[in-house]
């Protein structure tokens, strides 16, 4: 947990403070922190198969279908978290607190 907390600090999407009254929020409104952008700036590498890279060694690459296909469905993946944002996951507060015991 405090490697992704320093993480999303260093990213600049939350801020903490340490201390008695110490603790973590966010560095902006949730409604300006869009899912796609969280997710492509934590994980820096999507290549899902070995011919996404740079560097293809794969003989049957010039004749594969798979790399368009599963190219596709990353685009599809990150169009849908792209449509939403932190505040679109939050809209139901008083039941996440419930939920929470909070």
């Amino acid at each position: 947990m405090v490697k992704v907390v320093h993480h999303l600090g260093k990213l600049g999407l939350i801020v903490t403070q340490r201390g008695r009254q110490g603790g973590i929020r966010l560095a902006r409104a949730p409604e300006t922190i869009v899912l796609g952008d969280v997710v492509r700036r934590l994980e820096p590498n999507f290549d899902l198969v070995e011919c996404f890279g740079g560097d293809d060694g794969c003989v049957i690459s010039p004749v594969c279908r798979l790399k368009g296909v599963l190219g596709q469905a990353l685009n599809a993946y990150f169009a849908v978290l792209d449509g939403y944002t932190l505040a679109d996951l939050t809209v139901n507060q008083s039941a996440l607190r419930r939920e929470l015991s909070l």
